[in-house]
C-alpha cells in the first residue's frame, strides 16, 4: 500500500490559502468536539497538523526557521493578550509566589532535571561530551507553557481557591521568557564549550551577564512602554473600538520588537506593556477590545499549535518515544513536585493540597516545543533528537496532565462551581459602578406574589433586564415573572 506521503502539496505553494483555510477549518469543528470529550483543544490542533504532516496526508513544510519567527509572533500576540486580561487586584496577593515560581522554579526544574538526564539518559542526549547538552534539553523542558495555562485554566472558566488561577497563570508567563533565555544562551555557549574557546568558568560568567542584561532590559522596557502606552492610550480619542485594537496591537508589537532590537527580552516586555494597559489605561471600548484579542490570540494558539504539528515527524519519533516517555513521567511526578515544594517552603499558610495542584499544572505546550526549534535552526549537533523528545514530552503531559487539570482541581477540593455565564449586551461595567449578575428565578421565589415587585429584592440590587426563552424584556414591578427566568441584575451602592 503506498503511503500518503505520495500525494504531498507544498504548504508554501500557490494553494496555500487553500490549504490554510481547510487546516483551520478542521482544527475548529475537532476543537468543539475536543470540548465534550474534556481533551485540550491544543492537543487537538496538533494532531490535526500531525495528520496533515508529511507523513500524514503529505504537506510538506520543513521551513524551521519561518516557524520558529511565526511561532515567535504568536508567542508574543498571546502573552500581551494575557496581560491585558489579568488585574493587577487579582495578582497582587500571589505576585511573590508568582515571581519566584517562574525564577527559582525554573532554575530548580533545570537542575534537578537535568542531573536526572546526565544519569539516567546520557546516550540520548550526548552527556559523554558535557553537561551542557543535558542542561539546554532539560530548560527547553522546564517551563509551563503560558499558552496551555490560559487555554485550559481561562477557556474551561476554571475557577481555583487560594488564588491558585492568578499564581498558575502568573508563573507561566514568567516561565516562557526565562525559559527562552536561557535557551538561546545554551545555544550560543555549547559550540563555544565544545570547540574549546572557553573555559568552564568564563562560559558561566559569560551566561550569567547576558541572562542578566535580556532581563533587565526587558523589565526596564517594559515598565518604561507600559507607563507610556498607559497614559497615551488615557488622552488619546479614536472614533471606534477597532482603531483602539489594532492601535494597542502595535503598541504591544512595538515594545516586543523595540526590546529585542535593544538586546532585551521581547516577551517579558510585551507582558508588562499589555499589564499596564489592561489596568491603567481608561479605554472606552476596554470589552469590545477584550474580544478583538481573545478572538486574536484564539488563532495565534490555533495557527501555532498546527504549524508545530506539521514540523514534527512522527516517523522518527518512534525511537525516542520510549525514552522520552521515561524523562516525561519523572518530570511529572518527581522533579516538578519537588522544586514546588522547595520554592513554596517560605508560604507556611498555603495548603498542601494547593502545593500539590501547582506541582501537577507542570504544563507543557507550545512554549517547549518552539524553543525546542532554535538548536535546529542553528544547526546544532543533536538539535533534531532534542526537537523529537521534546514533541514528545509534549504530548505526553497534555495528555496526563492537560486532561486531568479539572477533575485533579475537584478532586483536591479546590475548584469553585462555576458561575453561569452573564449577558451584559456589550457594556463594559466599571468595577466602582457594580457587579453584574445572572440569578436563575426558581419555584420557590414565585410563591410571594410572582411579580418582580414581589421578590423584594435586598438594598443596592436592582433588575437591568429579563431573559425568557432567547428573548429579552425590558423589566418593571408589576412584571409576572415565570420559572427559569433569567434576571439580569447590578449589585452596587444605592442612594435610596
Amino acid at each position: 500500500m503506498l503511503p500518503l506521503s505520495v500525494f504531498s502539496i507544498n504548504l508554501l505553494s500557490s494553494n496555500m490559502l487553500l490549504l490554510s483555510a481547510l487546516l483551520i477549518i478542521a482544527a475548529v469543528l475537532v476543537a468543539k468536539l475536543g470540548a465534550r470529550l474534556g481533551a485540550p483543544a491544543l492537543l487537538l490542533f496538533i494532531g490535526i497538523g500531525l495528520l496533515a504532516g508529511e507523513d500524514g496526508i503529505g504537506i510538506r513544510f520543513e521551513n524551521y526557521a519561518l516557524g520558529e519567527n511565526l511561532g515567535h509572533f504568536a508567542m508574543t500576540i498571546i502573552l500581551f493578550t494575557g496581560g491585558l486580561e489579568t488585574s493587577f487586584k487579582e495578582i497582587r496577593p500571589v505576585l511573590r509566589q508568582g515571581i519566584l515560581l517562574s525564577t527559582v522554579g525554573v532554575f530548580l526544574m533545570v537542575t534537578l532535571t537535568a542531573l536526572m538526564l546526565y544519569y539516567l539518559a546520557q546516550p540520548l542526549v550526548g552527556a559523554a561530551a558535557g553537561i551542557l547538552p543535558c542542561i539546554l534539553l532539560a530548560t527547553i523542558m522546564s517551563s509551563t507553557d503560558s499558552t496551555s495555562v490560559f487555554s485550559v485554566l481561562r477557556d474551561r472558566k476554571l475557577r481555583l481557591r487560594e488564588n491558585l488561577g492568578p499564581m498558575l497563570e502568573m508563573e507561566s508567563v514568567g516561565n516562557d521568557p526565562i525559559a527562552m533565555m536561557l535557551t538561546v544562551l545554551l545555544v550560543e555557549l555549547i559550540p563555544l564549550e565544545q570547540a574549546g574557546e572557553m573555559g568552564n568558568w568564563a562560559l558561566v560568567g559569560r551566561g550569567a551577564g547576558l541572562f542578566v542584561m535580556q532581563l533587565s532590559i526587558g523589565l526596564a522596557f517594559g515598565f518604561l512602554l507600559g507607563y507610556g502606552s498607559a497614559w497615551l492610550l488615557s488622552k488619546l480619542r479614536l472614533p471606534n473600538s477597532s482603531l483602539y485594537s489594532i492601535f494597542i496591537l502595535s503598541l504591544g508589537l512595538l515594545a516586543s520588537g523595540l526590546t529585542s532590537f535593544c538586546s532585551g527580552n521581547g516577551l517579558l516586555a510585551a507582558y508588562i506593556t499589555a499589564l499596564f494597559i489592561g489596568n491603567k489605561a481608561e479605554l472606552p471600548y476596554k470589552r469590545d477590545i477584550i474580544h478583538f484579542f481573545t478572538g486574536i490570540s484564539w488563532l495565534m494558539q490555533l495557527v501555532m499549535f498546527l504549524m508545530l504539528g506539521l514540523l514534527a515527524r512522527p516517523s522518527e519519533m518512534s525511537g525516542v518515544f520510549g525514552p522520552a516517555a521515561l524523562i516525561a513521567l519523572i518530570m511529572i511526578f518527581v522533579t516538578r513536585p519537588l522544586s514546588v515544594f522547595l520554592t513554596l517552603l517560605p508560604f507556611r499558610h498555603m495548603s498542601f493540597r494547593a502545593r500539590a495542584y501547582i506541582s501537577w499544572v507542570g504544563l507543557k505546550g507550545a512554549g517547549p516545543i518552539l524553543f525546542a526549534l532554535y538548536p535546529v535552526v542553528e544547526g546544532m549537533q543533536g538539535a533534531s533528537l532534542v526537537f523529537n523528545v521534546v514533541f514528545c514530552v509534549t504530548l505526553i503531559s497534555l495528555v496526563v496532565q492537560g486532561m486531568t487539570l479539572t477533575p485533579m482541581a475537584r478532586w483536591l477540593k479546590l475548584a469553585y462551581d462555576e458561575d453561569p455565564e452573564v449577558e451584559t449586551f456589550g457594556m463594559d461595567m466599571p468595577e466602582e459602578m457594580g457587579m453584574l449578575r445572572d440569578h436563575v428565578v426558581g419555584e420557590e421565589e414565585l410563591t410571594g406574589g410572582g411579580t418582580l415587585r414581589d421578590l423584594h429584592l435586598p438594598h443596592g440590587i436592582r433588575v437591568v433586564m429579563v431573559r425568557r426563552d432567547g428573548k429579552y424584556l425590558v423589566p418593571h414591578g408589576s412584571m409576572v415573572l415565570h420559572k427559569g427566568d433569567h434576571l439580569i441584575i447590578v449589585m452596587g451602592e444605592s442612594d435610596d
